[in-house]
């Protein structure tokens, strides 16, 4: 009775760890993208499930991806800030990552020369690892002048250079429409960010697909 038992129970054992095993096998080939970001990427004031993090896995989902994305985004964070966090944020399974900062530091006036030197540390410590990158470039507030402006963008425009996947503006077709932004005029709202995560689809299955290849 006891051996029976006790057969019975192992049985039990073995066949409970089958599906666990199943699943570690179908998740095997997964691939997990890191969105190291602000408040863009974090979703700021929106709901659970609409921010860009969610809405671009439910895209790439839907589009045959098997894919994971991981939100890195941290709301007020500077290219510093980013940079200070970079190896915890972006962790060893990490398969790729998109590259969301710059907004808080043109906001703040701060110097472009240094978001230069944050982004290029962040993009050699990804390329030391071996991660492909799509770098998302933003563009400075017209107040802060055409100086300052031209310097800001021109930071992006040299780093896209780089062997990353450039997507000139992370709020292409959003910016500045009153429709697809909160009433603070810089974050989008759950339909804006559909917009944003339309317009920069492609260029994250082409950054998939660089993963793909063994990049």
């Amino acid at each position: 009775m006891r051996l029976a038992l006790a057969t019975s129970m192992i049985g039990a054992l073995v066949l409970g760890a089958v599906p666990h095993a199943v699943a570690d096998d179908a998740n095997a080939d997964r691939i997990t993208i890191v969105a190291l970001g602000d408040s863009l990427t974090a979703g700021y004031r929106l709901a659970p499930g609409k921010g860009f993090v969610p809405q671009l896995e439910a895209a790439l989902r839907d589009k045959g991806h098997d894919v994971a994305v991981t939100d890195a985004g941290v709301s007020g964070d500077t290219t510093s800030g980013g940079l200070a966090r970079l190896d915890w944020s972006v962790g060893p399974d990490t398969d790729a990552v998109i590259l969301e900062l710059g907004a808080n530091d043109a906001l703040r006036g701060l110097d472009p020369e240094v978001v230069r030197q944050n982004l290029t540390a962040i993009l050699d410590r990804l390329d030391e690892r071996g991660v492909p990158v799509l770098l998302a470039g933003m563009l400075a507030p017209p107040n802060l002048g055409e100086d300052y402006g031209a310097a800001f963008t021109s930071v992006f425009e040299d780093l896209a250079r780089r062997d990353v996947i450039y997507y000139p503006f992370f709020l292409d077709g959003v910016a500045a429409d009153p429709s697809l932004n909160l009433d603070d005029g810089l974050h989008p709202t759950a339909e804006g960010v559909a917009v944003i995560v339309e317009r920069i689809l492609p260029d994250v299955e082409a950054l998939i697909a660089r993963v793909e290849a063994g990049h």
